[in-house]
């Protein structure tokens, strides 16, 4: 008698078919062992692969240098094995962004891979083989899909200013405070003369203090004071330079961002940046939602139907969807009376901030689709 495959249901809410036997030869006709996935976990010095092939079996492990080099070793490694499917890489925003560039480079699929969780580990323990291995399995299982960003076009450029720029400021936010903390315990006569001035006061008379001899407390605030005006003064001017730059770029990249109502340089930067040079994989405009921490994340149990906020996410990609709402509700009419009808109907302000982020995340993903296509038509 000939056995039938399990109908699926059409319904994406109904329960998954049990595992069978057709449904078993279909996965090893698609996943054969001549198909080869390789996990990589990755280090600063030096990183550890390990093999398996479609059935799941245990090929080899390998270790390479964290060198042009030794990543090509790497891929001849794998390659070595069989038809290499795809590398399955761990931190591929940081030790393995090198690796999975080259990777790409060279036309092999590369999938982002997050580290196991502790309940996998306190099963099997921890070593880099162990970790290499549940790598490559989730790959082969399904379970990691995602796309690792490219990081080699302008949005590596603008991450790469905007990590300076960020620096800067907080550099000199804490020369600032520095300096109105010493003024507050200098000598009498010092905190009299400098009472009551604004900040950008305060640092240009601090700045100008002549330098002396440090041999009273007096002398040595005076001192103090100068040096730390005048460190400001310099993180002034290199935040001017950073911004021109980053304003240049941005405006090359996604010009249809920036004029975007309410959306400024630092924000668009933001905003590209957790996107990456290659938004595509992205699959939807909720997918962004999520990375932004703007999707709301259900919560429901029982007769309770409801939906919670949510606290993951890009969180510098969410305050500049907050940044930009928030001047909207200055500045722009229609977001103004968005405000009112939804309080008028029992919201309260943040819950319809909320509404307003998620909205401004669907606009940002169309713009920034619309901006890929381009670039690939100007490409082409």
């Amino acid at each position: 008698m000939t056995r039938r495959s399990p109908v699926r249901s059409s319904d994406p809410w109904s329960p998954s078919p049990s595992v069978d036997e057709e449904t078993a030869v279909i996965k090893i006709v698609h996943f054969d062992a001549a198909r080869v996935v390789v996990g990589v976990d990755t280090h600063k010095d030096e990183h550890v692969a390990v093999a398996i092939n479609g059935l799941g079996t245990h090929l080899g492990e390998h270790s390479c240098r964290v060198t042009l080099a030794g990543y090509e070793d790497l891929e001849r490694w794998a390659v070595g094995l069989g038809n290499v499917v795809s590398f399955g890489v761990e931190g591929t925003g940081s030790f393995g962004a090198g690796l999975a560039r080259f990777l790409s480079g060279q036309g092999h699929t590369v999938i982002e891979v997050n580290r196991p969780d502790r309940s996998t580990r306190r099963r099997v323990g921890k070593s880099d083989p162990i970790d290499a291995e549940a790598a490559a399995r989730s790959v082969l299982a399904g379970v990691a899909t995602g796309v690792p960003k490219s990081g080699t076009h302008g949005v590596e450029m603008i991450r790469m200013l905007k990590v300076a720029k960020d620096s800067a400021m907080k550099a000199r936010t804490q020369a600032t405070n520095q300096v109105k903390a010493l003024v507050l315990t200098a000598p009498t006569e010092l905190r009299q003369a400098l009472d009551g001035l604004s900040a950008s006061r305060l640092i240009r008379r601090c700045a100008g203090f002549r330098r002396g001899d440090v041999v009273t407390p007096m002398a040595a605030a005076r001192f103090a004071l100068r040096s730390l005006a005048r460190r400001h003064q310099q993180l002034t001017a290199e935040l001017k330079v950073i911004n021109a730059e980053l304003t240049n770029i941005t405006a090359k990249i996604a010009p249809a961002l920036l004029q975007a109502f309410c959306v400024g340089p630092d924000s668009a930067a933001a905003l590209l940046i957790t996107a990456g040079d290659n938004p595509e994989r992205l699959k939807s405009e909720s997918a962004f939602a999520a990375l932004c921490g703007v999707s709301p994340i259900p919560a429901s149990s029982g007769k309770t139907n409801r939906h919670r906020l949510n606290r993951g996410g890009d969180r510098r990609a969410n305050s500049a969807l907050h940044r930009v709402v928030i001047v909207r509700l200055r500045h722009d009419e229609r977001t103004r009376k968005y405000m009112a009808r939804r309080t008028a109907e029992g919201m309260t302000k943040m819950q319809v901030i909320r509404c307003l982020k998620r909205y401004l995340a669907r606009e940002v993903y169309a713009i920034l689709r619309s901006t890929t296509q381009q670039n690939l038509i100007q490409g082409a």
